[in-house]
């Protein structure tokens, strides 16, 4: 049973940190995103540095005080709100900021947790250098929430999820102690790797507060097309092509569906879209060093494709504006569905070989609701955002989010797929880790929360049930 983080407790932890790092909290510490959920906080704690994090937990371990870890306040499945139960400490680490260290010759740097992922990719380029996690919110995503959700983004395809972009990680442990992890090695096969259980975790076994993240030398020339295929099944086909010319150097491979499009010419008519009409499109980006330079690539991709009945139509960006273009329309098609305002939103993962099927069985199951389906997202490494949207003319507030969800998640399931791919737990999607979790997993997830946290003060009913 937590306690509330009460006037005693906070004036005594007050005591034995600087002036001003514990502030009543502001409504943007209450909120998320979606506006779904509004959060509950005795105060908020801004550290400036790993030992004031080692204070502030050592006494809410002693005093059995919930902490809510907050980040960038990016997250979509409420693992940065706390809504009901003891009023909890927030603990923001927006005042951690500073990029450590930038290593070119190692192709490393070592930012803090709250340093910005903008921020981390600029120190990046200074040095001549590439962090290639990217996403639509990389102006405000915080390192050490990214690395907490395992974020995945654009280019997961060629460089992987945040999880695979990390070395090593400084963190403080639920009663204070510090992890000090913080390493540059490639190899190092000293025991259990705390570092990959802290990732993706959620703030729920310790708090990061800083890592060292994987560099890489930029590619000399990007390539991009923007092509109209059949349907997803060619797509892959297409992907497959794509991957024999350019080995390796396939950064982005988008799927885009034609409702995408209708919804942006909807409610965002003065997006520029440089294509007006497809059923399906896919966005396509090569990353090719000097040797390969110019578009041969992709005129090979495009041809090959045309000849084998995958594509019919395509544009391959001539300027850096039109792949501004080109990614504009990809990037947009979030802010359109919020406008549009959705039944139901699913961030899923399936084999590629699952992919098509998943979409033909999913649209014929979903027909009864009379809903519009817009699926995109992240082909090249399986994650579809498979959102349902109320028939044009209609709002959601007729149609019941719950049935919905379950069909989706069900057939994501049989087809051995994620029903969370890149977004989290958090507290949204608890009861679904239950349902679809394999039980030895859930038993050993509890086992090692006992072990780390073993009064549960970490962002309690995260990931886990309470």
């Amino acid at each position: 049973m937590l306690n509330t983080a009460g006037p005693a407790f906070l004036q005594a932890l007050a005591a034995r940190l600087p002036p001003d790092t514990l502030r009543p909290a502001e409504p943007r510490h209450l909120s998320e995103p979606r506006g779904k959920f509004a959060g509950i906080a005795a105060a908020v704690a801004l550290p400036r540095n790993v030992d004031e994090v080692a204070t502030i937990l050592s006494a809410c371990h002693a005093a059995r005080v919930g902490v809510v870890p907050i980040s960038g306040g990016t997250g979509l499945v409420s693992g940065q709100v706390m809504t009901s139960g003891a009023l909890p400490l927030l603990l923001s680490t927006e005042r951690m900021s500073a990029i450590r260290a930038v290593h070119a010759a190692e192709n490393v740097v070592v930012a803090e947790a709250g340093a910005i992922l903008a921020d981390v990719q600029a120190a990046a380029v200074e040095a001549g250098r590439l962090f290639p996690l990217s996403l639509a919110s990389e102006g405000t995503a915080r390192i050490g929430g990214l690395l907490s959700t395992n974020a995945g983004g654009l280019n997961v395809l060629r460089y992987g999820t945040a999880r695979d972009l990390c070395l090593g990680v400084e963190a403080v442990m639920a009663d204070g102690r510090v992890l000090r992890g913080l390493r540059r090695l490639r190899k190092d096969n000293t025991g259990y790797d705390l570092r990959n259980l802290l990732i993706g975790a959620e703030g729920t076994l310790g708090i990061i507060t800083a890592a060292s993240l994987k560099l890489f030398t930029p590619p000399a020339h990007q390539a991009t097309a923007l092509l109209t295929v059949r349907d997803p099944e060619a797509a892959l086909a297409l992907l497959t092509l794509a991957q024999g010319h350019a080995p390796g150097m396939v950064d982005a491979f988008e799927l885009i569906s034609g409702q995408s499009l209708r919804f942006l010419a909807e409610v965002m008519p003065d997006l520029r879209l440089p294509v007006a009409e497809a059923e399906w499109l896919v966005l396509l980006e090569l990353g090719l060093p000097a040797a390969m330079g110019g578009d041969a690539a992709l005129e090979a991709v495009f041809a090959e494709g045309l000849e084998a009945g995958l594509l019919t139509d395509g544009l391959i960006a001539q300027s850096g504006q039109q792949r501004e273009d080109f990614w504009a329309l990809r990037e947009s098609i979030p802010e359109a569905n919020r406008r549009i305002g959705a039944i139901a939103s699913h961030d899923i993962s399936l084999p590629l070989s699952h992919v098509a099927a998943f979409i033909l069985e999913a649209g014929e199951a979903l027909r009864p609701f009379g809903a519009r389906i817009n699926c995109f997202g992240h082909l090249g490494d399986g994650n579809l955002h498979f959102n349902i949207f109320p028939p044009k003319g209609q709002t959601r507030d007729g149609f019941a989010a719950g049935p919905i969800t379950r069909i989706v998640h069900d057939l994501v399931a049989a087809h051995e797929g994620s029903f969370s791919a890149e977004h989290g737990l958090g507290r949204l999607k608890v009861e679904e880790l239950e349902r679809y979790g394999d039980p030895v997993k859930l038993a050993s997830m509890r086992a090692i929360k006992v072990a780390l946290d073993p009064r549960g003060i970490l962002n309690p009913g995260a990931v886990l049930r309470g």
